[in-house]
């Protein structure tokens, strides 16, 4: 029998470190990135955590399994607009639907707390994850490919979801989403 995995909304000591240090392990083997990519992930981890992430507005689902972490994501208050950060599932854990319920109940309380919208960053190579946000109302705004992270070629991307965007198109009489709300129990 497998098991579930958790998911804990509260950060705890190590959990930083943790986020950073799952990205290295899933990203560098799965898409040939080098330990820039890591860097570039440490430095927003450690800006947030110097300004005391989580504050009001923000929030931290961490993914366990058996105990040990397993996956990340984050919003971050940015002003106006929240930033989806770190999100990042282990191998055995994807393609059943939690990425897709954890990203709609971040999205819920991003709306919640009252700003404009949300945006995040990503590279081209995570379809799945693209697809993802996509399904929740976010937009490809800017694609840039070149060499990072070790890489001769990667187009890193740019999304955004405004929310008055996302409830103008809810409410238009051509409306038919098949989206459904749900949330995480934790």
């Amino acid at each position: 029998m497998r098991t579930a995995p958790t998911i804990r909304r509260e950060l705890r000591p190590g959990d930083l470190g943790r986020i950073i240090a799952h990205h290295g392990a899933v990203y560098c083997p799965e898409y040939g990135v080098d330990s820039t990519f890591e860097a570039h992930v440490g430095a927003s981890v450690a800006a947030a955590g110097k300004r005391g992430f989580p504050r009001a507005g923000e929030g931290i689902w961490i993914v366990e399994l058996d105990g040990r972490h397993a996956g990340s994501l984050a919003l971050t208050d940015e002003g106006e607009r929240g930033c989806v950060r770190w999100f990042v599932l282990a191998p055995q854990l994807r393609g059943q639907g939690l990425g897709r319920r954890l990203l709609g109940e971040l999205v819920g309380e991003a709306e919640a707390a009252g700003y404009e919208g949300l945006y995040l960053e990503t590279f081209g190579d995570l379809r799945a994850a693209a697809h993802i946000y996509r399904s929740h109302g976010f937009e490809l705004t800017k694609a840039e490919t070149g060499p990072r992270w070790g890489r001769p070629d990667i187009t890193y991307q740019h999304y955004e979801l405004s929310f008055q965007s996302r409830a103008q198109s809810h409410n238009s009489p051509s409306a038919g989403s098949s989206e459904r709300p749900f949330s995480v129990s934790a």
